[in-house]
């Protein structure tokens, strides 16, 4: 037989930048956490507002929770400066989130930092999150979202082999201020939520705080002491050990995980 049994996908140059993260990634230090959470009095409180003049965002009211923990649990979502000794942690929280879009005819997921997203009510980072999904990507230049026009290198940086860039890379990311302009200091992704397949994801991160929420679904929990149908939402979280101890760390995801489950400021 001759001729082509396969064809071709081609990508834009921005999945160079996400081999690169996901390379540095898999470098940290990063404890990983695989949790059930219960999150049936928020769900229904969502649910709820669908009835009312303003619905309530699911993914906005996590990413509030989110934010309002890391900012009362220092320094989980601090950087990491080994070489001079030190974790440099924010007055404020960022938060890094992945919008998928068009580009040159391609879905590709492309990111959007929330900024001091613990200074914002729900509405308002749902207001940013709608305001991203619509904005108009025009070809590469578009690679961060929220960024007007984009930064021009990033266009000449992707054609350098890997292993420089991994090279700039680095020195890029030695300077805490530098990387939460440019990619925020938390990174969530609730990719794992489409679908119904039940279970977690493991993504890499080069953030030192990702939340990875995996599937939503109904399943059979102990509550009051009686077995009920109750909404289970799994979620992973990594927390970079170099950043954060132990205990530290248990605490903050001990807060995150109550103030999920109570529905918290909902």
């Amino acid at each position: 037989m001759t001729g082509k049994h396969f064809h071709e996908i081609l990508y834009p140059s921005s999945r160079q930048l996400t081999f690169d993260m996901g390379k540095i990634g898999l470098g940290k230090h990063h404890v990983k956490a695989l949790l059930e959470v219960d999150v049936t009095d928020a769900w229904t409180a969502v649910r709820e507002s669908r009835r009312t003049s303003r619905k309530i965002s699911f993914t906005a009211w996590l990413l509030k929770v989110i934010a309002d923990c890391a900012a009362h649990h220092p320094p989980v979502a601090g950087l990491n400066q080994a070489a001079r000794g030190r974790v440099v942690v924010f007055d404020d929280i960022d938060l890094s989130i992945v919008v998928e879009k068009e580009v040159n005819g391609a879905l590709v997921p492309l990111p959007y930092v929330i900024r001091k997203a613990d200074q914002k009510t729900i509405f308002q980072i749902q207001d940013e999150i709608e305001a991203a999904k619509g904005q108009p990507i025009q070809g590469e230049k578009n690679y961060v979202l929220g960024d007007e026009g984009g930064p021009t290198y990033l266009k000449w940086f992707t054609r350098l082999p890997q292993w420089l860039r991994l090279i700039l890379f680095r020195i890029y990311l030695s300077d805490p201020q530098r990387v939460k302009n440019a990619m925020g200091t938390i990174m969530v992704t609730t990719v794992g939520m489409l679908g119904h397949t039940r279970g977690w994801i493991m993504p890499t991160s080069i953030h030192p705080l990702c939340l990875a929420f995996g599937s939503l679904n109904e399943q059979p929990a102990v509550r009051g002491g009686e077995i009920q149908k109750r909404s289970i939402l799994h979620l992973t979280v990594l927390i970079d050990h170099d950043v954060t101890d132990g205990m530290p760390a248990a605490r903050f995801v001990d807060d995150l995980v109550r103030k999920m489950e109570s529905g918290f400021g909902l």
